[in-house]
């Protein structure tokens, strides 16, 4: 493996330009971090505190929902009838949230028999295919419910009509351009549909399709002292973790989801599940925010669909009992750390193969395409997100797979549309891909090895009818300077429980002028700062991968942060979360 904790060449490394979020209103005003909040919630175009987070009655209306009624009608129908009902999942986090909110659901709602099958990403790849009917036929399912996939699921669904079998869809990705034959499709991005947020995980969907079930048995009379009404908004714990791992916009509909999730978990009403990871992880319940699920649980939970199979994690979810949740968190975190060393040994090969093209004197593309034979097929999508952060490009990394294949996972920068990449590789030349699907961040497909060179070019020439032949410069977001006196713990408490922030309602970021007073290195990679301002303030700051941009003590820096809260040994404390550090001049 090549050595991968360096410093990157200086021709290689990339220009930083900050650019100010237009201000509608001006946080250097701001005295209280009441005032702050309110400042940072004018910038994102909320105009007062209770429109950021309102509450459930504020939900978009899920009549609005495209091919709800007859999914309700045939599921009203299997309860009635003691269907046998099997959900098939993804092995992602808004997947396996999605699995374990259907199985939930539909068992608290009544339901006679439900199963469900998460396929193996190394057996059969992504979303329902025939090959994974003929296995979920085996159990004889009456109705099979998608979560998380099935929009493009054509011939699956088709095979399943020859078995006998029913298929409803609930899906959130984009549909292509033949939709299946099932009994019922529920996807807010499927033609026709008025839905007003586009931007629901999978999980959503789902959670959706159950409180529309449970009024709709209501009405029918379905409840009574032995089948007691279920709430189904105790599955919002696990609708907020999906949604956030699922990197979807937070969106004024999902940022309700979402806060609801969190307020369930702080009250301390969180599944067995939940709370076995958020211990195993480290995180505090009490003080739970969506950068937890993002950079704690999801990544525990994601291990399992990586490396082995999701079903340890649903299993996880589905737990009621915690001690028995817990021994499989602890499970899931020791995969998490297998996969860090893993992701850790992918990341040196491909700067390896990066460095090797700068040496042969080549310049980078617009467009970067990476292969490693000996990789592990669940590990590619994070390599592929690390360098895209290093270099400001798309990136699809690329392990083998059977028969001669090639299996790739991508994430790409804000000016590219992935899948709207891969589907012009796919237009011009349909026989370098056999299958792919995505969205615009990321993505996935399957080639063939002896065409990993000619998909290489065209997928590079895709990328440049977007962009042109240069990447745009990385760019950050800042609210501008946060004021000296509010640099306090009593701040960093009231952003981190603020928000939720996430894609689309971007966490606060900072950037302000700092001397390094001292400067430490952590594993080999991490840049640990003691930092004053320009009127004395001393605070503590970590730059997670950062050794590229490592600053000299008395050094003047430009900081771009987060403001953020550090526990240590019951301690706690304000922390500035570096995203980028520019040397000052």
């Amino acid at each position: 493996m090549a050595e991968f904790n360096r410093q990157l060449p200086t021709d290689k490394r990339q220009l930083m330009h900050i650019r100010r979020l237009p201000h509608h209103a001006d946080i250097a005003a701001a005295t209280t971090p009441t005032a702050l909040l309110r400042a940072l919630y004018a910038n994102r175009g909320i105009a007062a505190d209770t429109e950021a987070t309102p509450g459930l009655a504020a939900l978009a209306p899920a009549q609005l929902l495209h091919g709800l009624p007859a999914a309700l009608e045939r599921l009203e129908l299997e309860l009635r009838r003691g269907g046998h009902l099997m959900v098939i999942g993804d092995y992602d986090a808004d997947g396996a949230t999605a699995c374990a909110v259907a199985v939930r659901g539909l068992r608290a709602l009544g339901a006679a028999q439900v199963s469900y099958l998460l396929p193996s990403r190394f057996r059969f790849g992504y979303g329902l295919s025939p090959e994974v009917v003929e296995l979920a036929a085996a159990q004889q399912p009456s109705l099979i419910i998608t979560v998380d996939n099935g929009i493009t699921s054509v011939a699956a669904v088709a095979r399943a009509q020859e078995l006998g079998i029913a298929v409803l869809i609930t899906d959130h990705h984009l549909p292509g351009e033949q939709l299946p034959a099932a009994v019922a499709i529920v996807n807010p991005n499927q033609p026709g549909c008025a839905f007003p947020s586009k931007h629901l995980a999978g999980v959503g969907v789902m959670f959706y399709l159950l409180a529309a079930l449970r009024s709709q048995l209501r009405a029918s009379g379905w409840f009574d002292a032995q089948r007691p009404e279920p709430n189904v908004n105790e599955l919002l714990d696990l609708v907020a973790l999906g949604t956030v791992a699922d990197v979807v916009p937070l969106d004024r509909n999902n940022r309700i989801l979402v806060d609801q999730g969190l307020r369930r978990i702080r009250a301390g009403h969180s599944s067995a599940g939940i709370q076995a990871l958020f211990q195993t992880a480290g995180r505090a319940l009490s003080q739970a925010a969506a950068s937890d699920f993002g950079f704690g649980i999801a990544p525990r939970l994601n291990a399992a669909g990586r490396l082995e199979e999701m079903t340890l994690g649903v299993e996880c979810l589905l737990a009621d009992d915690f001690t028995q949740a817990l021994a499989l968190a602890q499970r899931l975190d020791a995969l998490n750390r297998s996969r860090h060393e893993l992701q850790t040994e992918m990341q040196a090969d491909a700067e390896w193969l990066l460095d090797t093209l700068v040496l042969d004197g080549a310049q980078l593309p617009a467009a970067l395409c990476l292969r490693g034979d000996d990789w592990h097929q669940g590990v590619t999508g994070i390599v592929a997100a690390r360098i895209r952060e290093q270099y400001h490009r798309p990136v699809l990394a690329f392990a083998a797979a059977n028969e001669g294949r090639l299996r790739g996972s991508g994430r790409s920068i804000d000016s590219v549309h992935l899948r709207d990449a891969l589907a012009q590789v796919k237009r011009d030349q349909p026989e370098l891909i056999e299958h792919f699907g995505g969205h615009a961040q990321a993505a996935g497909l399957t080639i063939r090895a002896a065409d990993y060179d000619r998909f290489h070019a065209a997928f590079i020439d895709a990328v440049r009818l977007q962009i042109g032949d240069v990447p745009p410069q990385p760019e950050w977001n800042s609210d501008g300077a946060l004021p000296p006196q509010l640099l306090t713990l009593e701040t960093a408490e009231a952003l981190r429980t603020a928000g939720p922030w996430g894609k689309g309602f971007a966490e606060p970021c900072f950037d302000d002028v700092f001397t390094v007073q001292q400067v430490r290195v952590l594993k080999e990679q991490h840049v640990k700062l003691q930092v004053s301002t320009a009127s004395g303030e001393e605070l503590n700051a970590i730059g997670f991968n950062l050794i590229a941009s490592l600053p000299s003590v008395g050094q003047a820096v430009r900081l771009v942060y987060q403001f953020d809260v550090n526990e240590y040994r019951g301690v706690r404390s304000p922390q500035l979360l570096v995203k980028a550090i520019q040397m000052s001049e």
